[in-house]
């Protein structure tokens, strides 16, 4: 990735906001795509002339690209989280590493913690909702994009809430955890059902505070990844050093496997398995006695410092990622683990409706955003396109009937302007049948979700 991609995703702020506008389309749309892609990620990296120390800190928008009548248009707006309003009424910064020592301290002492919303879309009974690991979610209205408020789902989630939910459709529910820091750290684990309110199905100790990104979820299972990614709790709460100095990578202590039975929460199997690190799970499903996840393995934790390069320091450590495959004996408590492809990725993805189930495609991202791929899990074959130099793409997301497109958001330093990418998801090499054209650059979108119909 060169610099000026890098810094049009990560450094530079959303430009303008604003509603639904017609969107410039090279190619030809599919007639049969309609709906609406939603993205989050970080927006704003500075506030009154102090920027933030690391992406990870930007305050969210939401992005959204909308199919309708054979058109498309596009909108983004800043995620007005009462953390932001609070600032821009004060005139300075004054929650996260960023904001002075004396601030970081008084916030800890008064509890305070800024929601940034600036990761994951969730769309749950006809609602939207912005996501951060570190809050609850915030309600977005999905067709003016507008900020309504946090949200505790009818007082069922705690203080956190994982930007990472993942539904299966045989249970007919969505599924989420929130991690809770304290004296004994806990994983709490969430059931959003198609119908009904959402639920809390039990909690799980920890055997430390642990950074934990994402999970996956069979047709019984909820599979936890724990690696050895150790929270700095005293610096965490004083808010003193910076972001990335409050997490430790702590090898000695390997890597924790979880399983929660669904319908038995508290029959839960743990072990522990030799170091490694992942960010993203595509899928798991059951397989006879045993478990399959596929997931983006690294050897370590050096990608995380990673993102925040410029300069491509930390393209080796991103180069590491590969797409494997690991088989859960739970009886037995072993754990097994192999490359699906030889080819460097992250964001994996499965088809809509193959969440929890068995499945033969992933659909994942190039480490340095340069390009998209269908990987095959039986045979190892990669069907890949590469974008151009001056371009980067980010998460695929599947739309259409069964998932017939492949839809991703990128930039371009060339012109300056960010784009939709609109693939067949079955013939990525082929390249991308459509673009459509922001007038301007959007900031990195880290994941999203899409919504058939107008909303």
């Amino acid at each position: 990735m060169n610099t000026a991609i890098a810094d049009a995703l990560f450094r530079r702020g959303l430009a303008r906001e604003h509603g639904f506008e017609p969107l410039a389309v090279e190619g030809t749309l599919p007639p049969m795509l309609e709906g609406t892609l939603y993205r989050n990620g970080p927006a704003v990296f500075e506030l009154f002339g102090r920027r933030y120390l690391h992406p990870f800190e930007g305050d969210g928008a939401i992005t959204a690209v909308r199919f309708a009548g054979g058109r498309v248009a596009g909108a983004c707006r800043i995620t007005a989280t009462a953390g932001l309003c609070e600032e821009r009424a004060a005139g300075k910064m004054r929650h996260g590493w960023s904001a002075p020592p004396w601030r970081r301290v008084l916030n800890a002492a008064r509890g305070r913690q800024k929601n940034t919303a600036n990761t994951n879309v969730l769309l749950w009974q006809r609602r939207m909702f912005a996501l951060m690991e570190g809050g609850r979610p915030v309600e977005i209205d999905p067709e003016s994009l507008t900020t309504i408020g946090e949200r505790d789902l009818g007082g069922v989630v705690g203080a956190m809430f994982s930007a990472h939910p993942h539904r299966v459709a045989a249970r007919r529910a969505t599924y989420n955890f929130g991690t809770a820091y304290g004296r004994t750290s806990r994983l709490h684990l969430y059931e959003l059902p198609d119908a009904g309110p959402a639920r809390r199905l039990g909690s799980v100790p920890l055997a430390a505070p642990v950074m934990l990104h994402d999970f996956a979820v069979s047709a019984r299972h909820a599979i936890f990844f724990v690696s050895p990614v150790r929270i700095d709790v005293p610096r965490a709460l004083t808010g003193l050093g910076t972001f990335q100095s409050i997490f430790r990578w702590e090898p000695q202590h390997g890597s924790e496997i979880i399983a929660v039975p669904l319908d038995a929460p508290r029959d839960v199997v743990r072990f522990t398995v030799p170091a490694f690190h992942q960010f993203h799970l595509a899928n798991a499903f059951e397989d006879g006695d045993t478990i399959v996840v596929d997931y983006c393995r690294y050897p370590d934790f050096a990608s995380f410092a990673a993102v925040n390069s410029v300069d491509g320091a930390g393209a080796d450590a991103l180069a590491q990622a590969r797409l494997c495959r690991a088989r859960l004996d739970l009886r037995a408590r072993t754990f097994t683990s192999a490359p699906l492809a030889d080819v460097a990725c992250d964001f994996p993805q499965v088809g809509p409706g193959h969440e929890g189930a068995r499945h033969r495609f992933v659909w994942a991202t190039d480490h340095d955003l340069g390009g998209v791929a269908r990987i095959d899990t039986e045979r190892g074959d990669v069907d890949r396109h590469r974008v151009g130099a001056s371009e980067a793409v980010t998460e695929v997301v599947l739309a259409g009937p069964d998932g017939e497109f492949a839809l991703t958001l990128g930039h371009d330093a060339a012109r300056d302007r960010a784009f939709l990418a609109i693939y067949r998801s079955a013939q990525i090499s082929d390249g991308p049948t459509a673009r459509c054209w922001f007038a301007h650059h959007v900031p990195i979108t880290f994941h999203g979700a899409w919504g058939a119909g107008s909303s």
